[in-house]
């Protein structure tokens, strides 16, 4: 495979820098030298960590040009492999895509990294076929705003233990229906989250019914509005193509589509492994949000009357202020992604520890990291018939009812206006206002308190920043 190769771009508010003397002024591409497939391989050191992760950096804020391989004028978003009837008649549209050429593009707020404004909204669908089928109609996709990326490794490896307790919950119920001879129902719970319960017959057969906020693998899928991500490296690979029309080798390359060249810009083998591999590790490694600890007495106490008073009211019940980690060893690939993302063993297996990111959070008694994310990495019915401020999506996603969210993190929050999954609330009294469904009594209490009181649970948010 011929490695694509990129530039070192120095960083600065966006993440992007004019040309400098030590590029080439004649070569228009984003490049620097080549990172091979299957470099940094295993368990990384701290200094190969580094360089590697300078490198997933790189990538993150490059501008990629056609001479990269940006563009896709024969295939569609859609996150199979998918082609296109005909070739773009533009390169860049709004809804068909691709719609930017760099991912610090969009993550951007308050560093690269970060979230995203309204006016850099992507739209959601299941792919066109048809290129020139380009509207923002709400009948054929949905509008998202960009949520930030901070701490992101850590929720991932809270998912893949929760993911792992919850299947070993179902494995303990097979076992024991097994040997009694009688069905057993039992909890799904896990880091003190609960996804309702499980039933396994003798035979084997289980009962989901009673699922809640999970798909029917349980399988914890920690990113996107909805919970449909799996891992960092699934969004990447995702991203790429949809975004940037830079396809991964290792769900449009020749393994999968038996095409070096799928998209038909006449560049193959546009984005390796060890790139992919680059971008997640500079993704996870990225540093959990903070707290503003520079108030005067007098607002740090409103503050934490505020913080009080988000508890009391039930908004920790969803926005739980911190779950356990208990290992901060980040495997990549992960052990749950489907096929089309690179699994353990298919390729190679990086190792490395995010104690960095982690840096400052605190351990609970059993020496547990407790990630402050103010999630509980769940889905929840946040719309209805009487508050529907976040019922403006007319479209299902992956199986995702529309009335259906996952929890959104609150760390963070006071760095990333606007707020809500499609960016469209200015203020955070707006974005609580819209809370219906499972949310909808926290969100009546909160509309009941005093003025003085509402402003100390948001002054309290605004408290949770990115650094």
């Amino acid at each position: 495979m011929k490695p694509i190769i990129l530039s070192l771009f120095c960083t600065a508010l966006l993440g992007f820098a004019p040309i400098s003397q030590a590029e080439d002024l004649f070569d228009e591409r984003a490049r620097q030298d080549p990172l091979v497939d299957g470099s940094f391989s295993g368990a990384l050191s701290g200094t190969q960590l580094e360089t590697f992760r300078q490198a997933g950096e790189t990538l993150f804020t490059a501008r990629f040009t056609s001479a990269d391989g940006a563009g896709r004028p024969m295939a569609t978003q859609a996150i199979i492999p998918t082609k296109r009837k005909r070739s773009v008649p533009s390169q860049f549209q709004r809804l068909a895509g691709m719609d930017s050429n760099s991912c610090a593009s969009c993550h951007r707020d308050p560093n690269p990294g970060g979230a995203g404004d309204f006016s850099v909204n992507v739209f959601v669908s299941e792919g066109f076929n048809q290129a020139d089928f380009d509207t923002t109609d709400p009948q054929f996709s949905n509008e998202r705003n960009t949520n930030h990326l901070f701490g992101a490794g850590l929720v991932e490896l809270l998912a893949r233990e929760m993911t792992a307790d919850l299947q070993a919950i179902r494995e303990e119920a097979l076992i024991e229906a097994r040997r009694s001879g009688e069905s057993v129902t039992k909890p799904l719970s896990t880091k003190g989250v609960d996804f309702g319960t499980i039933m396994a017959a003798p035979d084997g057969m289980i009962d989901l019914s009673g699922l809640d906020g999970v798909d029917t693998d349980l399988v914890i899928r920690p990113f996107g509005h909805k919970g449909v991500m799996t891992s960092l490296r699934q969004f990447s690979v995702n991203a790429a193509n949809h975004h940037h029309g830079m396809q991964a080798v290792e769900r449009f390359g020749s393994r999968w589509t038996g095409e070096a060249d799928f998209d038909g810009d006449g560049l193959g083998n546009e984005i390796g492994e060890a790139e992919i591999a680059a971008l997640v590790a500079w993704q996870a490694g990225l540093p959990a949000p903070a707290r503003r600890d520079d108030l005067d007495a007098a607002d740090a106490a409103r503050v934490a009357n505020g913080e009080r008073l988000f508890s009391d009211l039930g908004c920790a019940s969803c926005h739980r202020p911190a779950l356990p980690l208990e290992d901060l060893t980040f495997i990549d690939p992960g052990p749950v992604d489907a096929a089309g993302t690179m699994r353990p063993g298919e390729g190679v297996d990086r190792r490395y520890d995010l104690s960095t990111a982690a840096r400052n959070l605190l351990r609970d008694e059993k020496g547990r990291v407790m990630v402050p994310l103010y999630g509980d990495l769940k889905r929840h019915r946040i719309v209805d018939q009487q508050v529907d401020g976040f019922g403006n999506e007319l479209l299902a996603q992956r199986f995702v009812e529309r009335d259906v969210f996952q929890t959104t993190e609150l760390w963070g929050v006071g760095s990333t206006a606007p707020y809500g999954h499609r960016g469209d609330m200015t203020t955070l009294t707006e974005a609580i206002e819209a809370h219906g469904g499972d949310a909808r009594k926290p969100r009546d209490a909160f509309i009941e308190l005093g003025e003085k009181e509402r402003s100390d649970i948001v002054g309290f948010l605004r408290t949770l920043v990115i650094r």
